[in-house]
């Protein structure tokens, strides 16, 4: 029998027999053959756990956050990471905030660390911003080695892994929308925290185009989804959707989003479990059931329950059409092929801070309708009111969807000018307007001989209440194809209506979210189309036995 332990085991190394082995590692991520996502699992399960029943216990990876981290970690085989941009957007209370302090700290003073790095957690407001760096604290004054490397100034919600102390200089800090300057960062590492909050991409941008001077820097976003398009998350989201369905060819964005359908059944526990990965783990089955009974019994909750529960685009204040009716009709409209069809036009004119919209309806010869929008907003100001309205002003005038003119107040020659050129083009049977500042209109159309016939459609509820019944049976019929249109789009998600007595119904921009233009223009041009008498306005009948359409 050959001799067995350490001293056999050190024999047959002398005599060639046994490969000579590395030293041990003095961390379990330093172990040889392992990848570099390996490397950070290791590292964030050698950290405590700091809150809960299992406080004081090593951390252990859930399958879903495993399955991440090797999703942002991943390398080629140059060993380097292909991804600079990863979305994490699940339903609360899945651990979002938790695991993002661990890679952050991975970054800080783990394997992810650089010589002399930069890592911020960033978010809307110093509240927010402190709940990642109070996590990350919490886990180092429970890891010895971290205490005796990472310096601690929570005054200021800042970190230092401490060159002297055998770290590698990287410095971390913890940013919020209101700080008062955010430039000459240069960071290899960002968490931002509750995007879907934010109100502007500010914050985002300035930390995004920062890293440009590192060499394989990491944003990591994490929120539960905005309730709205049109918010900085929802663009982000969409983008990565485009991505994974081989739309955009970008491998530097990842997309991680837990979310369940628009049509699941949202009382169905299989529904909660989309949205929330780590039910009956972490996260309390008891807790959903108790909240999913709540918005059955109290529909004001419901859509709370669909935004911060299902993780779905959903606004927590009950609008007049819903993304769910609204969404199917956005198939594109084809431009080229509306000359010679019926055409109907809404014209809702601004005072100084609205906007103006002119929207064009085109039947076609199956019943249905394209819509085509145009919109205008002075351009004094311009990033002010993006900031007051919270919607991308700027970006849309540069997409080519929002027209802009000099001033504080839209010149309503610009208008006529285009309402000529379209008329021109298309043949406008009738354009209904509110009668806000038409003569001003009338006069320039005049004086530009332009002789499209302008009808009058009030916006009380003798005139609104039949366009509106209209429009939304249409777009429930998916009978309407806006394009998406972006603005359009806003407009529509922002309505609300107010009802008298009898049932009828107009649309209010008192009660409204944000400005509703565009549907009002188009509910208009639609009423108007259904009509089917150019010669009539919409509330003077609803005989239709000369129209053009049967509803």
């Amino acid at each position: 029998m050959g001799l067995r332990g350490p001293g056999a085991v050190a024999a047959r190394r002398r005599k060639g027999e046994e490969p000579p082995q590395e030293p041990p590692a003095a961390h379990p991520w330093e172990a040889p053959g392992l990848s570099r996502a390996e490397r950070v699992c290791r590292f964030v399960e050698s950290l405590p756990v700091t809150s809960g029943g299992l406080a004081g216990t090593r951390f252990k990876l859930r399958t879903f956050q495993r399955r991440i981290i090797g999703r942002i970690y991943k390398t080629s085989r140059t060993g380097r990471r292909a991804v600079r941009t990863a979305v994490l957007s699940m339903a609360r209370k899945n651990g979002k905030t938790d695991l993002a302090a661990r890679l952050a700290l991975c970054h800080i003073a783990g394997p992810e660390a650089e010589e002399r790095g930069e890592v911020y957690s960033a978010a809307n407001d110093r509240f927010q911003a402190g709940r990642t760096f109070s996590e990350i604290c919490a886990i180092i004054t429970r890891t010895p080695w971290l205490v005796a490397r990472v310096s601690i100034r929570r005054h200021s919600k800042e970190l230092e892994d401490l060159e002297i102390a055998g770290g590698t200089g990287t410095t971390y800090a913890a940013l919020s929308a209101d700080t008062a300057t955010k430039h000459g960062l240069s960071p290899s590492f960002v968490v931002y925290d509750e995007y879907g909050q934010a109100t502007s991409s500010d914050l985002f941008d300035v930390l995004d185009t920062a890293m440009g001077a590192r060499a394989e820097p990491l944003m990591l976003v994490i929120s539960t989804q905005a309730a709205r398009d049109e918010a900085p998350l929802s663009q982000l989201i969409d983008y990565g959707l485009r991505v994974e369905r081989g739309e955009v060819d970008d491998p530097s964005f990842y997309l991680a989003l837990f979310t369940a359908p628009p049509d699941a059944d949202p009382w169905d526990p299989k529904t909660w479990k989309l949205a929330n990965p780590a039910l009956g783990d972490f996260r309390s089955l008891d807790d959903v059931k108790r909240m999913a009974l709540q918005a059955q019994r109290m529909p004001s909750r419901a859509a709370s329950f669909r935004n911060l529960i299902l993780n779905q685009r959903v606004d927590t204040v009950a609008q007049f059409l819903s993304a769910a009716v609204w969404k199917p009709c956005g198939e594109a409209v084809d431009v080229d092929h509306l000359k010679g069809r019926r055409c109907f036009a809404g014209l809702d004119l601004s005072a100084s801070r609205d906007l103006t919209a002119l929207v064009l309806a085109f039947e076609d010869d199956d019943g249905s309708f394209d819509a085509l929008p145009f919109f205008w907003l002075p351009s004094d100001d311009l990033r002010e009111r993006e900031d007051s309205d919270r919607v991308p002003y700027v970006r849309w005038r540069d997409e080519g969807y929002l027209q802009t003119s000099p001033g504080k107040t839209i010149d309503p020659e610009i208008v006529a000018r285009k309402i000529a050129e379209l008329h021109g083009e298309y043949q406008i049977e009738a354009l209904a307007y509110d009668r806000w500042r038409i003569e001003d209109l009338r006069r320039q159309l005049d004086a530009i001989g332009c002789d499209v016939e302008l009808v009058p459609h009030g916006q009380g509820f003798k005139d609104m209440s039949p366009s509106i019944d209209v429009l939304e049976r249409f777009i429930f019929e998916t009978r309407l194809r806006h394009g998406n249109h972006p603005v359009l789009t806003w407009c529509a998600a922002n309505a609300k209506t107010a009802s008298d007595p009898a049932g009828n119904r107009k649309l209010d921009k008192q009660k409204s979210t944000g400005r509703i233009d565009g549907l009002v223009a188009l509910t208009m041009a639609i009423g108007r189309a259904a009509s089917g008498i150019s010669s009539r306005s919409v509330y003077e009948g609803d005989d239709r036995a000369d129209g053009l359409l049967v509803i």
